[in-house]
């Protein structure tokens, strides 16, 4: 540390501030800004709450009563789908954000700004998480009105939802570096229905796997959202007597889901901050 002299015998100590710092100050101030206008625009948020509510009410009250889960109530057996498919879809945001900060020029005004490289990106995928946590104690509150109940303990009920969220982040790093690889905000979301709906659909988010046909139960049992809803079921005590496949990745769906967040967080945060940095760069 150094010190500027100001007057004889007085000193004025330089306060340096590390860079860890720095960094978490700079996310938390784009997080800030995301949030504002998240508020702001809070059809966004009606929105992002609706969709999944929609999709409780059609499948539970419509639906329920023409599909039949062995060992289980297809309602306890639908809602850890849901939720699933609600923080897949809302990790979204983060792609179409990107993509439209790139077509306003916004990220032109952050270059000029003396900020940490990541920091758009974290307050990005931050305030998305934010988005998502609303999100799933609505849908919740839902699922409880349908009858859904939690049959487990506090504990692995925090558990669950944490791991809900935790997948959830993670993925929005995926659909960041998505949505500045498009050309135009519109493209973000065809792109991303590309990738959401076999994830979402092609799982046993909706229907035991068993029942699809062959090459479709195989991209089921090893797809990454039938993990994430399976150790939800588990966590939640949503799985009842219901018959598990004999897979690696359905036996152990908790720690299946650990690896790929892990997986994603290790490729997907250096790629998009090194995207963010070139394209800033130009």
């Amino acid at each position: 540390m150094t010190a500027t002299t100001i007057a004889p015998g007085r000193q004025l100590p330089v306060v340096i501030t590390s860079p860890v710092a720095v960094w978490f100050e700079d996310g938390w101030t784009v997080t800030k800004r995301n949030l504002i206008k998240l508020k702001r625009s809070p059809d966004m948020l009606v929105f992002a709450v609706l969709q999944p509510i929609m999709f409780v009410l059609l499948f539970s009250q419509v639906y329920g009563g023409a599909i039949q889960v062995q060992g289980t109530d297809y309602t306890q057996f639908l809602m850890a789908g849901i939720f699933a498919q609600t923080v897949v879809f809302g990790a979204t945001f983060s792609g179409s954000a990107m993509a439209q900060d790139l077509k306003e020029g916004l990220i032109d005004r952050f270059r000029t700004l003396p900020m940490s490289a990541s920091a758009v990106l974290v307050g990005r995928t931050n305030s998305d998480l934010v988005l998502n946590s609303i999100s799933m104690a609505i849908m919740m509150l839902t699922g409880l009105a349908v009858g859904w109940r939690v049959n487990s303990s506090p504990l692995e009920f925090l558990a669950g939802v944490a791991l809900l969220l935790l997948f959830s982040y993670a993925f929005s790093w995926v659909m960041a570096l998505l949505g500045m690889s498009v050309k135009t905000p519109e493209v973000i979301n065809n792109a991303s229905f590309m990738i959401l709906f076999p994830l979402t659909f092609i799982s046993n988010a909706f229907v035991p796997s068993d029942t699809l046909p062959l090459v479709l139960r195989v991209f089921a049992e090893w797809n990454p959202v039938s993990s994430l809803v399976q150790a939800a079921r588990q966590l939640f005590g949503n799985v009842g007597s219901a018959p598990v496949p004999d897979i690696w990745t359905m036996q152990h769906p908790i720690l299946t889901v650990l690896i790929g967040i892990t997986v994603m967080l290790v490729v997907f945060v250096p790629w998009s901050v090194n995207k963010y940095t070139r394209i800033s760069a130009k």
